[in-house]
């Protein structure tokens, strides 16, 4: 049990240092740009970058694997969305946000450092692919039910630039670029490699502070009804999806149907917020949402890694 404390604390240590610090400490909310932007365009790409780019490119294409996250992804954010225009009353656009809150985990901040820590090395490959899957899947699926919410004329357009806003994302490029650095065997000069170590070192603390900050700055507001129903499918629900999902549909080791498992487990991710704001739709519940989310996965998440630790995971085959 002490392991298992030693290996959740600093993670969610991290997140509520940076929750006091947003609480007390009487700082503008401006002063985080800057570090928010080296966590999204320098720290975090860099981080995938290296841990695609030192992965054997026969591991990354794995088409099986893919198509599992994507179905386990696919398959929670349909009931949210489902859910969501239930106890929305047919309101598309806070649907589309709800939908984020229950199926988006927050496979960017806390994932990468969680999953590595927890897992091993063995854990960075899935991890990368899961990210990318996951934003391309919710940065497709939200600006595309916003566009039915104001009408079909601006669905070309809004394809375009969501092709545009996939294609030019900093975690994107960066994945792509690692990939492309496993398929010819690429090796920066050493000086480069460390460069990008000490960014790749910095991107989870930095991210989860980061995080806490955020969460704190934002009003908790009006908590909704559907908010309950929601976290139960994003923190207990995901898991067992993802589980039958890359257990039935990939062939592939242990350690990456519990990175994905893992992965899936996580609360709600920052860019529920992110988006809500972008279209001014359900900001205060999305807010909510995950600093509830957060609050709750504390436990969740830790019995997660606890099922894992002590390999109670019904894995089939696989054992």
């Amino acid at each position: 049990m002490s392991d298992l404390l030693g290996l959740a604390f600093p993670f969610f240590g991290l997140i509520f240092l940076g929750y006091g610090c947003g609480r007390f400490a009487r700082l503008p909310e401006a002063g985080l740009a800057w570090l928010s932007f080296f966590i999204i365009y320098l720290a975090l790409p860099a981080l995938f970058y290296r841990i695609v780019a030192q992965t054997p490119f026969a591991e990354l294409a794995n088409p099986g694997f893919i198509l599992a996250a994507v179905v386990s992804t696919a398959v929670t954010a349909g009931l949210a969305l489902a859910l969501g225009l239930w106890l929305r009353r047919g309101n598309i656009g806070e649907a589309a946000i709800a939908t984020t809150v229950g199926g988006y985990a927050n496979v960017g901040y806390m994932g990468p450092g969680l999953t590595l820590a927890a897992l091993g090395q063995d854990a960075a490959t899935p991890a990368a692919l899961i990210f990318a899957c996951d934003s391309v899947f919710f940065f497709t699926l939200v600006p595309l039910l916003m566009a039915l919410r104001t009408g079909g004329g601006s669905i070309g357009a809004t394809l375009l630039l969501v092709v545009k806003r996939v294609l030019t994302h900093p975690f994107n490029i960066a994945t792509l670029l690692g990939v492309l650095a496993a398929y010819f065997e690429f090796r920066a000069p050493g000086a480069v490699e460390r460069m990008l170590d000490y960014l790749k070192n910095a991107a989870a603390p930095c991210a989860l502070f980061t995080l806490g900050v955020t969460v704190a700055l934002r009003p908790l507001g009006r908590v909704p009804s559907e908010l309950a129903p929601l976290l139960g499918l994003k923190l207990l629900v995901h898991p067992v999806i993802a589980l039958v999902s890359l257990t039935t549909l990939a062939s592939v080791s242990r350690s990456w149907v519990e990175t994905g498992v893992l992965m899936a487990s996580l609360p709600p991710a920052l860019n529920c917020f992110i988006l809500a704001r972008q279209y001014n739709v359900y900001v205060e519940q999305a807010s909510a949402a995950v600093l509830l989310g957060t609050v709750a996965s504390v436990v969740t998440v830790t019995g997660v890694l606890y099922l894992l630790q002590q390999h109670l995971l019904p894995l089939g085959g696989l054992w």
